[in-house]
């Protein structure tokens, strides 16, 4: 008796895994999760580099404006995504300022690779910014100051003191940022 449920329970099991597979392998399934993952091999690096560069200057400079754009960072989390995906119809499409010039130069945003790329930027911007910025305003300047006072170059400066403070929040933020990049429907 028990070798029998065995059996069956393996062969719907077998049975399960391949009516799964036949899905995700279907010509309408398969074609949307590869741009899935092309859309963040894409996006994630740019947003990272990107967000790394504008941490750093938030948590090194004082200038005017800094509160203001620190808030405005956090608008697409708050914001709903369905709303992220309007404001670009409304900045990059037909209706916009910039449509005679984008169509001028032959570049299509809306409803193209790049706006989805942009939407997906938008979205996630946030999640790598907040977890670097608190790390990079707690280590200061000091230890970066010392080692240019002693000689040592800005690449030498970031790989030796500044990304061994980091790496655990750039990690952490990565991981969120493809997570999100990933799962972003409404504003694409």
């Amino acid at each position: 008796i028990l070798r029998s449920l065995f059996k069956d329970s393996m062969f719907t099991e077998f049975n399960q895994f391949s009516s799964y597979l036949t899905v995700i392998t279907s010509d309408v399934i398969l074609p949307a999760f590869l741009n899935t993952i092309f859309i963040t091999l894409i996006s994630v690096p740019l947003n990272i580099a990107i967000v790394a560069l504008a941490a750093y200057g938030f948590s090194k400079f004082q200038f005017k404006g800094k509160k203001f754009l620190t808030t405005l960072i956090d608008v697409p989390v708050t914001v709903s995504p369905i709303i992220a995906g309007l404001i670009y119809l409304l900045v990059f499409g037909k209706q916009s300022i910039l449509y005679p010039y984008l169509q001028k130069a032959n570049i299509q945003i809306v409803f193209a690779v790049p706006g989805i790329i942009l939407a997906t930027i938008f979205v996630t911007f946030p999640f790598v910014f907040r977890e670097l910025l608190p790390v990079l305003e707690s280590i200061g300047t000091d230890e970066e100051e010392a080692a240019a006072l002693m000689g040592a170059k800005g690449w030498t400066i970031f790989s030796k003191i500044t990304f061994p403070h980091i790496k655990w929040a750039l990690l952490y933020g990565i991981v969120l940022c493809t997570a999100r990049a990933m799962g972003e429907f409404g504003a694409v």
